[in-house]
């Protein structure tokens, strides 16, 4: 049995770290402001999701088994809640598209196409809802 915990404890923490690093390459390599948060957000969750339960399997206690459960729901539920209010106040202050960006699904004119986008948020009334 604990061959069988130290295997699956690497394999999680190897599996977490992976998705670790990819979330720091899309950093890296993404276009834009919200392609970085969305590939960051989702490969860095998951990724903190295996390593908290590497570390509760192999401790093996309860109380880490808890805690661990608590790290992976706290992540899993801010993580994108803040990944969207970042997201949507960038919108809002202007931050630019990638010039390969087919939809703005945040203009007034939700079908419109993403060309021309900086034309017209100066004019723009953010107070009222889009839809």
């Amino acid at each position: 049995m604990t061959a069988l915990r130290e295997w699956l404890t690497v394999a999680l923490l190897l599996l977490g770290s992976g998705l670790m690093l990819l979330a720091a390459v899309a950093i890296v390599r993404f276009p834009d402001l919200y392609a970085r948060m969305q590939a960051s957000t989702k490969a860095s969750t998951l990724g903190i999701a295996c390593l908290a339960l590497a570390a509760a399997v192999h401790f093996g206690s309860l109380a880490v088994s808890v805690r661990a459960g608590a790290i992976v729901i706290f992540v899993f539920l801010t993580a994108p809640v803040a990944a969207h209010v970042l997201g949507h106040a960038a919108h809002v202050i202007g931050v630019p598209l990638w010039d390969g960006t087919l939809f703005d699904d945040l203009r007034r004119d939700s079908m419109a196409p993403a060309e021309n986008l900086g034309e017209d948020r100066e004019d723009t009334d953010h107070s009222s809802p889009t839809r």
